[in-house]
């Protein structure tokens, strides 16, 4: 049975005049505060931004052997199979929806809230993002993927939705083609516009996150939440 404990999200307050969010999502088996300082350069770059990082509840995660982990839904395997626990899925897609409607409520334009997330956050990101009913400002994906399941719910949407996508060529727990053959899914079946899909490839990176890929989500949360 997943816990909430210890699961109230970190706010960054903007240091300047409050104009849009970020809702960051981490990963499975971390934490919201481990990204504090990966993130800050990009924090710093974006004063007017407000930060949410969400922490995921601990739950048993079939691929860690059972063990209590932070997890947004449980998996089997990585790469990630077509197994899908949907109510994991579910309430953790309620979470960031209810994240997005307590902004709205305060008076942020859902047209200038983001969802960014990584690997597993970024599945939830994703599945968030394209069923939600507000429209959103973007959503990115770093080392992410969609999942299989949560796709037919998505053949209705508007394809208005910048999308940033990072991924590293040599990712071996969701690897490469999992973020080409997402891309390409918006594209072909979701009929997204080419200019609303950055889909950027990043050497020898594994599952991870560097400097290149932090420089390039800054450059473009600065442009598509000017």
């Amino acid at each position: 049975m997943a816990t909430a404990e210890g699961t109230e999200p970190l706010v960054i307050a903007p240091t300047e005049d409050h104009s849009a969010t970020v809702v960051f999502v981490h990963g499975m088996g971390q934490t919201n505060g481990s990204w504090l300082p990966i993130l800050r350069s990009v924090v710093d770059r974006l004063p007017r931004v407000k930060w949410i990082l969400p922490q995921a509840p601990n739950a048993p995660v079939t691929y860690s052997q059972g063990r209590i982990r932070p997890s947004w839904f449980n998996i089997e395997s990585l790469p990630p199979c077509n197994c899908h626990d949907e109510p994991g899925v579910a309430a953790s897609v309620a979470r960031l929806e209810n994240l997005v409607m307590s902004e709205v409520r305060n008076g942020t334009t859902s047209s200038k809230i983001v969802l960014v997330g990584f690997s597993q956050g970024a599945a939830l990101s994703l599945m968030t993002a394209l069923t939600t009913l507000h429209e959103l400002g973007g959503v990115a994906s770093l080392s992410g993927w969609i999942p299989q399941q949560s796709r037919q719910a998505m053949q209705q949407m508007e394809p208005s939705l910048p999308v940033f996508w990072s991924h590293g060529t040599a990712d071996q727990e969701v690897p490469l083609s999992y973020g080409e053959e997402s891309t390409t899914f918006l594209r072909n079946n979701l009929h997204f516009p080419a200019d609303k899909v950055l889909f950027q490839t990043y050497e020898g990176l594994e599952h991870a996150v560097n400097e290149d890929v932090l420089n390039d989500l800054a450059v473009w949360l600065a442009r598509i939440l000017a």
